[in-house]
């Protein structure tokens, strides 16, 4: 008999809507991590600079009190420590959009908004990233707006990480413009990450059957390949760096964490697709 087999599991590990709900949590406690390194670059010139780290530290702190009292998924309960759960999480959703909407505006203010030149875009602040990586806080939000055991939950979250590869896309043509992408590797986060805009955007769109699915998901496994593969490639680069300083090399070289976003938007998509694949019976999703 499988170790894992689904009778000796949790009934809540059978459904995507709290794997959504975990996937949140982890990638909000580990942006004080990537904050803190791409903020050192201008070893934090501007105050607001530490605030997506505060939030970073006490959202994953109200989340989990929000756990305690109501379990992973309180969509659809109501009174009591149900409600109150609801609302500490919403007010953790909704206070990562801020925080990200806020970055975003933040970035916008920046050499590329200033001066408008195909130049200043490659070297300005990471606006793109903001998109990228903003989209993996939302399902704390979402689990408590739209049932999660419904197609329109599946779409949504497709719909999310369709928005981060489009952000991913246009953060690695810029990223790597900055050396002119001499290497051909380089090319390869581009082209992932359109891929995955495609292919994500016609289960959203359109009624799809199970094959295609499983193509989807096949695809979000190349996807975290290339995040893997990416990051091996950034940190060995970081470690040859220039500097007699490690640290500086991984402030000012390659960012050593952007890859792995590949990884955390393919499994933020193969959520949402569980469950697009879940509710199909013989034909295309039902809506």
């Amino acid at each position: 008999m499988p170790l894992l087999h689904k009778d000796r599991l949790p009934k809540w590990a059978l459904e995507p809507g709290p794997w959504a709900e975990l996937f949140a949590l982890f990638n909000l406690a580990f942006l004080a991590v990537d904050i803190s390194l791409a903020h050192s670059f201008n070893r934090f010139a501007r105050w607001p600079e530490w605030i997506p780290i505060g939030f970073s530290v006490a959202g994953p702190a109200v989340l989990l009190a929000a756990w305690m009292l109501g379990g992973l998924m309180v969509y659809g309960k109501a009174g009591g420590r149900a409600a109150v759960s609801r609302w500490l999480g919403g007010m953790v959703g909704w206070g990562a959009i801020l925080v990200g909407v806020a970055g975003f505006v933040l970035h916008l203010n920046s050499q590329f908004f200033q001066s408008q030149t195909l130049k200043s875009l490659v070297y300005t602040a990471p606006f793109a990233a903001l998109t990228a990586s903003t989209v993996t806080h939302p399902p704390i939000l979402l689990n408590r707006t739209v049932d999660p055991r419904s197609a329109e939950w599946g779409g949504w979250v497709t719909v999310l990480a369709v928005s981060g590869f489009a952000g991913n896309f246009v953060l690695s043509l810029a990223d790597h413009a900055q050396n002119g992408l001499w290497n051909p590797a380089e090319w390869a986060a581009v082209i992932a990450a359109a891929l995955a805009v495609g292919f994500l955007l016609v289960p959203i769109l359109l009624p799809v059957n199970r094959r295609y699915l499983r193509v989807c998901f096949a695809l979000m496994v190349m996807e975290a390949a290339v995040g893997v593969v990416g990051e091996g490639y950034h940190v060995s680069a970081d470690l040859r760096g220039p500097s007699a300083k490690m640290l500086d090399n991984f402030i000012y070289g390659a960012p050593a964490f952007a890859p792995l976003l590949f990884a955390n938007l393919a499994l933020l998509a193969a959520i949402g697709l569980w469950k697009l694949y879940a509710i199909q019976v013989d034909g295309p999703a039902r809506r």
